[in-house]
């Protein structure tokens, strides 16, 4: 299915950054390029070392060809691709005009990047953290201008995905607000605006609703499948908490429920199951193996 994101792409209408930053060229920060690439923006991608910097560049040319590939865009992948280049030092984001960080979900490995990427941007520029659970506003308390930052919550498969959960922290500002719901117009999803609260909304919602659903498996409730099956059949979700949980990695919803546990308590506690699995090496889809099978 094709979204308005696959459905254009140019030079920037006034409402997307002219230029991106993107710290983190994995999964998500290959999607979040990924979609302001298609939509006209210039994109910068920053990595640890060499070999991640090469890794991000195939990710992301591969994802712009695939896009073509399946009719979703017409015109030149060349083109697209002249728009975006990758590094390892952390000054290629003085040009840019928005930097979304977009490393693991460790508050203190994200606090130490945003701080490091700050020490670079232009007086105009707007940082972004992609975090899905930690509090924005102490990932701020270390940075300059704690007014120009906010939380970007992107979802996977990013240019197919139409949600952006924008976090407004304690001290953003209401210009970087509002630029923030433009970015996200621009890129044809649509914003929910929250305020900076443990697991936001989505997060809060999605691992309760996947923690009951490991605690079902875990009791002889029923199968992965069939308390998957439940949720799509019978309240329309499109793809059930379980399978959901393989997608975004046990270890990822492991690490956020812990934090969940410790600010919101017991109703978070990790099952046993999960921790069995994480301990196992059986992630969900990355590994091959979580609560399905994708081999």
């Amino acid at each position: 299915m094709t979204n308005t994101i696959e459905a254009s792409f140019g030079t920037p209408a006034g409402l997307l950054p002219a230029t991106l930053g993107v710290l983190g060229g994995g999964r998500m920060g290959a999607g979040i390029a990924h979609a302001f690439l298609l939509n006209g923006s210039k994109v910068t991608v920053v990595e640890r070392d060499d070999d991640s910097a090469r890794g991000a560049q195939e990710r992301v040319a591969a994802s712009i060809a695939a896009s073509f590939d399946r009719g979703a865009l017409s015109g030149d992948c060349g083109e697209v691709l002249k728009r975006f280049e990758t590094s390892t030092d952390y000054a290629a984001f003085a040009s840019c005009d928005l930097v979304v960080e977009a490393v693991p979900e460790d508050g203190k490995l994200k606090a130490t990047a945003l701080s490091a990427v700050a020490e670079h941007l232009s007086p105009h520029a707007y940082l972004a953290t992609n975090t899905s659970s930690l509090s924005v506003s102490r990932l701020a308390e270390a940075l300059p201008k704690p007014e120009s930052f906010l939380g970007l919550h992107f979802f996977n498969p990013v240019p197919t995905s139409t949600l952006i959960e924008v976090v407004v922290g304690e001290k953003t500002s209401e210009e970087t607000l509002a630029a923030a719901k433009q970015w996200v117009s621009g890129l044809g999803k649509t914003a929910v605006v929250v305020q900076d609260a443990p697991g936001f909304a989505s997060s809060r919602l999605g691992v309760a609703i996947a923690l009951e659903a490991m605690r079902m498996v875990e009791a002889g409730v029923a199968s992965a499948e069939d308390i998957d099956n439940a949720m799509v059949l019978g309240y329309k979700h499109p793809t059930g908490p379980l399978k959901t949980t393989d997608i975004v990695g046990l270890d990822v919803r492991l690490s956020i429920a812990e934090y969940l546990h410790a600010t919101l308590g017991e109703r978070f506690a990790p099952p046993q199951i999960l921790h069995d699995m994480v301990a196992a090496g059986d992630l969900g889809r990355k590994t091959g193996k979580g609560f399905y099978n994708w081999n």
